[in-house]
């Protein structure tokens, strides 16, 4: 994060990491800021101290435990991580999708990565995952400029994806139709085929059924690029964090604040090191679930009654 991400959060977290004295040595809000943003940038605690900030081992863990808390306040999420929902920032949305591939009415494309944990103390078989490492499952949906829509940073890495969708305030938002014009997400075949959620199909004809995974694919690339460039300006989630599931869940959150907030002050990601843009912790695609759920949408059709899989016919056969 450059100077002008350091100085606009320490305004915002001014409020929370402003020492309630004026005693003497007390670390400045600015000096905290970059405590914090150093342990997120690399993930070890040993390098946010000596010559750099002059402060001992626990009061660095003390800092960076205070600036995680501040910017994972329900407000604070509130403000940088939202999904759309007039009008005219869904439309927006799905202009920018439509130009990708040629999809229509995409809001947003949702992805879950598994971000490496040490084993807890406590139900540690639950965080193993299919790749037999501890992990939290961590439900991400990106925008078309790769700006983090939506993030649900709380289950453990044995959970499915689809699991953690089901369970999440937005799945009852699509079925619950509060969305402004009814649009679509788009994800991957480990998530239910439904008419809100178009995945791709597993044994796809030649012909439009073949065309409409190519868009699909061309599409969904933004979600893993996201989670490329998430990954690359924060190398804690890289690697492994050495926390307790809660306080590793709030280093999530708190990355995705801070990863909008470079979004919005267009702040460039470091320099190429050696990693790219891409998710380097792509799961396969699980088993898909062909069932969906009844869904009105706005493509022009009653599709009260079509399932996700017909649905998802319906589009292919109209747009590709």
């Amino acid at each position: 994060m450059n100077a002008f991400g350091i100085r606009f959060v320490s305004r915002m977290l001014r409020p929370y990491l402003e020492s309630p004295t004026d005693r003497n040595h007390a670390l400045s809000v600015t000096v905290k800021v970059a405590i914090g943003l150093r342990f997120l940038a690399t993930g070890k605690m040993q390098l946010c101290n000596g010559d750099d900030f002059g402060v001992s081992q626990p009061t660095v863990s003390r800092v960076v435990t205070q600036f995680i808390n501040a910017l994972t306040m329900p407000q604070i999420v509130a403000r940088f991580i939202k999904f759309p929902r007039s009008d005219a920032e869904v439309r927006l949305n799905q202009i920018g999708f439509h130009a990708i591939a040629g999809f229509p009415g995409i809001v947003g494309v949702i992805d879950g990565t598994h971000i490496r944990i040490v084993a807890p103390s406590q139900n540690e078989a639950d965080f193993v995952n299919r790749k037999q490492f501890h992990s939290i499952n961590v439900q991400m949906v990106f925008d078309h400029r790769y700006k983090i829509i939506d993030l649900v940073a709380r289950w453990p890495g044995s959970t499915h994806d689809a699991r953690i969708l089901r369970q999440s305030q937005l799945y009852q938002n699509f079925e619950n139709r509060t969305i402004s014009r009814n649009p679509h997400l788009l994800g991957d075949s480990g998530y239910p085929a439904k008419p809100w959620l178009l995945t791709p199909y597993l044994q796809p004809q030649p012909g439009q059924q073949t065309n409409y995974n190519t868009a699909h694919k061309r599409t969904r690339t933004v979600v893993e690029r996201g989670i490329g460039q998430l990954k690359r300006r924060f190398h804690v989630l890289h690697g492994e964090i050495r926390m307790d599931p809660t306080k590793a869940t709030k280093i999530v959150m708190a990355c995705g604040v801070l990863y909008n907030i470079c979004k919005i002050g267009q702040i460039p990601l470091p320099d190429n090191d050696g990693s790219n843009d891409e998710d380097d912790d792509e799961d396969d695609d699980e088993d898909d679930d062909e069932g969906g759920d009844e869904y009105d949408n706005e493509d022009g059709i009653n599709a009260a009654r079509m399932s996700g899989t017909h649905y998802r016919q319906h589009i292919t056969t109209t747009y590709f």
